[in-house]
Formats: C-alpha cells, sequence, structure tokens
C-alpha cells in the first residue's frame, strides 16, 4: 500500500485532535491548505492561528522520541559555531547547542531526526551528537545571536568586499578629487583673470544644464503618457492566480522608532490577498528600540509575522537592515514596505503576474507610491503632485524607453536569487533603492512598473520634508559618485542611452535644485536692479538664462497638473501653480545635502511617520483611484 502525503496529513491531524491541542474543524481547513501547497499539516494549523509554533514542536519532539530545547533561553556555544556556516544552519534547518560532559554535541532541529540526518549532522560536527527540537523561527534567532558578528559584517561591508567600485562606502575616489580640485583651480583662476568671461561661462551652463535635466524628464514624462491607456494587470489576471500557483513571498518591513504605528502595520500587511502559508512577513527591528519591539509584541501578529532584530552596528541605516532580513528570507519573491505603509491587497498576485510576463533579466518591479493624507495642507498636496506625475508619468516613461528607473524607497518587489547576486542594497547609501535601480540597470537588469498603488503618509512638517528630501539628495549624489568613477565602463555595460539618461535624471535632479537659486538670483536682479548685471553678464546670457528657468518651471507646473489629472484629484490642479515655490524647498534640502556630503555621508536622517493628524480612513479621492 502507497502512504500519500495526504494520508500522512490526515493522520497527523487526527493525532492532534486527540491529544487535544486542535479542534477537528481547524484539522479540515488545514488539510485544503495542504492540498494546494507543499506545507505539512503543522505548519498550516500554525499559518491558520489554530496552534501555536511551540505548541506543535513540543508535540514533534514527543512524537520523535527527542526533548525540546527552548533557544531563547540558551545561548548556542561560540565554541562549536565555527564548524556550521550561518547559511547552511539556516537552509538545513539545525544548530549546534552545547558539549555534554561526554564529549557529545546537542545539536537543536525543526525537522525529524532521521538517521541520515543525525548522520549528516554527526559527520558536520565531527564528534556524536544528541538531538532536541525546536522551532524553525528559534533556530534563526540562535543563528542572529550566535552568527552576530557574521551576520552584521556581511550585512555592513559584504557589498564592499564583493565590488568595492559599487559601494558609497568611500565617498570620493582619486580621480574624482583630481577632477573636482582642477574644475575649482579653473574656476578661481578664471574668476580672479577674467571675471565677465568666467560669470559668463557658469551662468549659460548653469542655464542649460537646468533646462537639460528638466526637459528630459517632461519628453519622459511625455512618452509615459502616451502609455497610460496601455491595458496593464488586470483583476481577471489575478483572479486566474491559483493559490497553488503561487511562490513564497517574504515581505521585508525595516521599523526604527515607530511604536506608534506598529499596530497599524500589523493591520495593513495582514489585509494582503496572498495565502498566508505562503507569506513571510519580516519586521526589522533595530537592537537599541524596545519602544518599537514592545509595541510590535503586544499588537500580537499572525504567525507568519518574524520579529527580526537588526544587530546594532554602524552605518545605522535602512539598507543594513534590509540586508539582515535578506540574509534570512526564505521568499522566491521580496517586497519592501515601510511602516506606514498601505499597499493595494492585491499587489503582490500583480507582481507575479509581471514577473511571469517578463524574462529572467527583470530584477524588480515598482508599484507607485501616493498618499490618503492629501489634502492635509499645502505640502501634502505639493508632496502628491509630484508623486502622482513621478510614479504615473515618468517611471512608466521610462519602462517604455527601457531606461534605468531609480527605485522608490519602499514596494519594490524583487526576484531574490537576482537580488543576491546584485549583492543587496548598500548600506552606505542613503536612498539605497534609487543606487540598486540604477546598478542593477547596470549590470544588465532591468526593473519595470506595474499598476498597482501603495498609499503612505505624505510629510505635513516642512522641517521633517526637508530632511526626508536632503536624505534623498544626499543619496542621488552619492549614487553619482559611485557609478561615474569609471564613465567608460559605465558606458560600456549600460549603453549610451541609459548612460546619459542616467546623468540627466539621477545627477540633473539635484544639479537641477542646486542651481535654481542662482537662476533666480538673476531673474529678480534683472526685475528690480537691472543696471546691476550690465558689468556683470551680457544680455543674451541673462535673457537664456531667464528663458531656460521660465520654461523649466512651466514644465515642472504642467507635469504636476498631469498627475493631478491622471489619479482624478482636480481640486490638486490649482496647486501646481505653487510648484517653483516648492522648488525652493528643494534647494534648501539640496544645499543641506551638498553640506553633509561632505561632512556626514553615510549619516541617515530619519523621517518622523505618524504625525498626519488626518483620520486613518482614505480620503474620497483614492476610492476613485485609477490604476
Amino acid at each position: 500500500m502507497v502512504i500519500t502525503a495526504l494520508s500522512v496529513d490526515e493522520e497527523m491531524g487526527a493525532q492532534l485532535v486527540e491529544a487535544g491541542l486542535v479542534q477537528a474543524a481547524d484539522v479540515e481547513r488545514a488539510l485544503g491548505v495542504c492540498q494546494r501547497s507543499d506545507l505539512p499539516i503543522g505548519a498550516a494549523l500554525v499559518s491558520l492561528g489554530a496552534l501555536r509554533r511551540d505548541t506543535l514542536y513540543r508535540f514533534y519532539a514527543e512524537r520523535w522520541g527527542c526533548p525540546f530545547v527552548d533557544l531563547l533561553a540558551a545561548d548556542p556555544d561560540p565554541r562549536l559555531l565555527h564548524r556550521l556556516a550561518p547559511g547552511d544552519a539556516l537552509h538545513q534547518h539545525w544548530i549546534p547547542v552545547r558539549r555534554e560532559s561526554d564529549g557529545t554535541v546537542v545539536v537543536a532541529t525543526c525537522q525529524e531526526p532521521t538517521p541520515e540526518r543525525r548522520e549528516m549532522m554527526a559527520a558536520t560536527m565531527g564528534e556524536p551528537v544528541r538531538v532536541e527540537v525546536t522551532t524553525f523561527v528559534d533556530i534563526a534567532d540562535a543563528v542572529r545571536r550566535g552568527y552576530r558578528e557574521h551576520v552584521l559584517d556581511e550585512a555592513c561591508y559584504g557589498l564592499w568586499r564583493r565590488a568595492a567600485d559599487q559601494s558609497a562606502r568611500q565617498t570620493f575616489v582619486r580621480p574624482q578629487l583630481v577632477a573636482f580640485a582642477a574644475v575649482v583651480v579653473i574656476i578661481v583662476a578664471g574668476l580672479v583673470f577674467a571675471t565677465g568671461v568666467t560669470l559668463t561661462v557658469l551662468a549659460v551652463a548653469g542655464s542649460l544644464i537646468f533646462l537639460a535635466s528638466v526637459l528630459f524628464k517632461f519628453l519622459v514624462c511625455l512618452r509615459g503618457a502616451r502609455h497610460e491607456h496601455d491595458i496593464g494587470i488586470t483583476a481577471d489576471d489575478v483572479a486566474a492566480l491559483t493559490d497553488e500557483q503561487l511562490p513564497t513571498y517574504t515581505v521585508l518591513v525595516p521599523v526604527y522608532r515607530e511604536a506608534n504605528v506598529v499596530a497599524d502595520l500589523v493591520e495593513h500587511l495582514g489585509a494582503l490577498d496572498y495565502p498566508p502559508e505562503k507569506l513571510e512577513v519580516l519586521i526589522l527591528l533595530e537592537e537599541d528600540d524596545v519602544e518599537t519591539l514592545e509595541a510590535a509584541r503586544a499588537a500580537k501578529p499572525p504567525a507568519w509575522f518574524t520579529l527580526l532584530v537588526v544587530p546594532n552596528g554602524l552605518p545605522k541605516t535602512k539598507p543594513k537592515a534590509c540586508n539582515v532580513g535578506l540574509f534570512f528570507a526564505h521568499g522566491e519573491y521580496l517586497v519592501i514596505y515601510d511602516a506606514e505603509d498601505r499597499p493595494d491587497p492585491d499587489q503582490l498576485k500583480k507582481a507575479i503576474v509581471a514577473f511571469r510576463r517578463s524574462g529572467p533579466e527583470r530584477a524588480c518591479v515598482q508599484a507607485a507610491l501616493n498618499y490618503w493624507n492629501v489634502e492635509e495642507n499645502a505640502l501634502t498636496r505639493m508632496f502628491t503632485l509630484e508623486y502622482s506625475f513621478w510614479f504615473d508619468y515618468m517611471l512608466p516613461g521610462l519602462d517604455s524607453s527601457k531606461l534605468p528607473i531609480p527605485l522608490g524607497g519602499t514596494s519594490n518587489h524583487f526576484r531574490v536569487d537576482v537580488l543576491r547576486q546584485l549583492g543587496g542594497w548598500d548600506p552606505f547609501n542613503v536612498t539605497e533603492d534609487a543606487d540598486l535601480g540604477i546598478r542593477a540597470s547596470a549590470l544588465g537588469y532591468s526593473v519595470g512598473v506595474i499598476n498597482s498603488t501603495t498609499y503612505e503618509e505624505a510629510n505635513r512638517s516642512v522641517h521633517n520634508w526637508i530632511r526626508q528630501r536632503s536624505r534623498w539628495i544626499k543619496g542621488y549624489l552619492q549614487t553619482v559618485l559611485v557609478h561615474l568613477r569609471n564613465p567608460p565602463e559605465l558606458v560600456r555595460t549600460a549603453g549610451w542611452r541609459r548612460a546619459i539618461a542616467f546623468a540627466l535624471l539621477i545627477g540633473g535632479t539635484p544639479f537641477t535644485f542646486l542651481l535654481a537659486p542662482p537662476l533666480w538670483l538673476i531673474f529678480f536682479m534683472s526685475l528690480f536692479f537691472p543696471t546691476a548685471l550690465e558689468g556683470i553678464l551680457p544680455a543674451w546670457a541673462v535673457w537664456l538664462s531667464l528663458a531656460n528657468l521660465l520654461l523649466g518651471n512651466a514644465a515642472m507646473i504642467y507635469l504636476s497638473m498631469m498627475g493631478a489629472f491622471k489619479r482624478q484629484r482636480y481640486r490638486l490642479v490649482p496647486w501646481s501653480l505653487l510648484n517653483p515655490a516648492y522648488w525652493v524647498l528643494h534647494s534648501i534640502a539640496s544645499y543641506k545635502a551638498l553640506w553633509q556630503l561632505l561632512t556626514k555621508p553615510h549619516y541617515w536622517e530619519k523621517t518622523a511617520h505618524g504625525i498626519s493628524t488626518v483620520t486613518a480612513a482614505r480620503s474620497s479621492g483614492e476610492a476613485a483611484m485609477v490604476h
């Protein structure tokens, strides 16, 4: 007689019912999960919330004839850990714990200790072993504690060791310092010996760079607008997916000093339309953030949530935490969410459809970001206008043009195998998302977009906004410095089109903000002190600067209006006229970013969340959202 996997699950379910650990109805539900996935019935019961994980493994321990060990109360002996690589401990589901007085090594495992497994573990340790049983979550936590320095070192320096030229750990390389010094010397000498000519050259060059960057964005957004009626992933496409076809999905959520939003986070991610038995949510908590850790525990997240504590160490950045999460991730696909995010429930399924429609070169797909507290104040309105044109027109335009796409800080969906090949995130780059998108493109991978939206909390505080935006702009500057260390190599790997697009988008964005104040100065002097410019700049240079400034601002106002119309937020259209004032804030943030690039290049300015005065309910405008 052939015993099928289902009959084994039925037998196990009956034993659990007989032991009084679950109800027969729970077993029936769990058997349905087993039929559409490769989970054993115990894991299915845990995913349904019908059985506690530690209760299940205590049952397994009794069934296998082994004692149960609580690894949270017993640190593994560091003298034994060097015999087993941390990655092997995670993927083979066992870890050495201690050596007994008789020389036997006690190992903890979450899998049945068959004779073959016992033999494998003994061969690895080089000594006789005695088996104890624990949960796989406890094994992962023991790996984090026991291999703490390895995990921390790999998260911080792994990319730098494997490809130092792709890491922002070193801000400037020698050729860049020489080039910058030469430019400064030439400009200073020009101002001393040929003041008028030098100022004219600087004004003209600055205004042309300003116009080129804005014009590039404008043309790309127009291309994105031509594709706005392309059929994306439909509800029928999502409905056609069966649970059996879905792979395991890991969700990483880095949080720091956000105790006030953790409960909402659990609620919003719990609403994802994805089989819980195939979902792994890793909440990445910093070791010194006790308040958020306690709040996360108090939220009582479901069984597929894991609270993963990130070892404390520098740099203390989001990408470092994400690298730790990537090390422990088991999913075939992975997505990043922020603590305050509210993704569309079907977003993970849409990402799966997008990946299956693409080739193996597709490393990532980006969902759109928008805001639920749009109407809170002028700043939240301007923030929403900016994100609307960026994610609804700019990124689709880049995608359709096959140009590099700088990722947003959240809702990036990755193939895990490709993400690991890319080396994960650069913990020294403070816009690790944009850097990773450019790095993927430079290495021959592509990034796409999907017609799904994640709603966030728009920044309502000017001070908080400048902190956040200065970090983003500093990261763009870091990314430019990293990828232009060897321009010929960038052109060779990415091609001329992508290299120029990279320079105009990633380099041009901070430069337009830095150049805006001088251009505005010329504008106001031409209005109120026209004679003062006569001895400084020729009339044609003044008019060229003014024309570029006006054309650039007109283009950005038009793009903001496009974003409002696309999202059917018609009340925001008049606010587009304030875009020049919004750029003044960008300029303030840019000069702060430039100063920090020189003084504190790796400092991560934390953005405060949960400060909105708007209720958690989405605005009525979002209900009419066009996807």
